[in-house]
């Protein structure tokens, strides 16, 4: 499913066939990943190593159409957050392919969860988005709301399947993540997802 763009040490390839192990089996075309220093995103692009102080730091960015995924070679010297940041990604690729049904079943969850003023994300990914939204843009579905629930979704996914544990990103409350584990286990329990 996925194949490694750069030599890479073992130990590397190692967390990254863990990592796939612990997703729900998928299938679908081969996603490449690439390892790159310094990603900033800055206008819609993702530069690396002179990008001169322009954008903003990321971790990691998937390209859908491409089906590649370049993250930042800090990564390779943590487990946990190489872990977590590859399972976020690689679920914007199940995002796409999930089916409209699904789709808005999740988005329920998260309306149910705003109108009982829940605070927190999964990931800073999620949580930034949803501390700029107002009022409007749930009951009207946004773009800006439509992109919370999407990174909700990956952040979510990454919690559950990553293996990472307690994190300092985790900041949604014990109740609301009981019931997007309940959602995702039930969701994606009928079988294969497809990346």
């Amino acid at each position: 499913m996925i194949l490694m763009a750069m030599p890479a040490p073992q130990r590397t390839r190692g967390n990254i066939e863990t990592v796939l192990r612990k997703i729900p089996q998928a299938e679908g075309s081969p996603i490449r990943l690439l390892f790159r220093p310094s990603l900033m995103a800055y206008r819609g692009k993702l530069l690396s190593e002179n990008a001169t102080g322009r954008g903003h730091a990321v971790h990691a960015a998937a390209f859908l159409r491409k089906r590649r995924i370049v993250m930042e070679t800090a990564l390779l010297r943590n487990r946990r957050e190489l872990s977590r940041i590859l399972v976020h990604e690689l679920f914007h690729f199940v995002w796409v392919r999930l089916g409209n049904p699904l789709r808005r079943s999740f988005e329920q969850v998260l309306v149910n969860e705003m109108e009982r003023r829940s605070k927190g994300e999964l990931g800073w990914s999620a949580e930034v988005r949803k501390q700029q939204l107002i009022a409007q843009d749930w009951t009207l579905r946004t773009r800006a709301w439509r992109e919370y629930v999407c990174e909700s979704f990956c952040d979510t996914a990454a919690w559950l399947y990553s293996g990472s544990g307690q994190h300092p990103e985790y900041t949604l409350a014990e109740r609301f993540r009981e019931r997007r584990r309940r959602w995702m286990l039930e969701a994606l329990a009928t079988g294969t997802i497809t990346l």
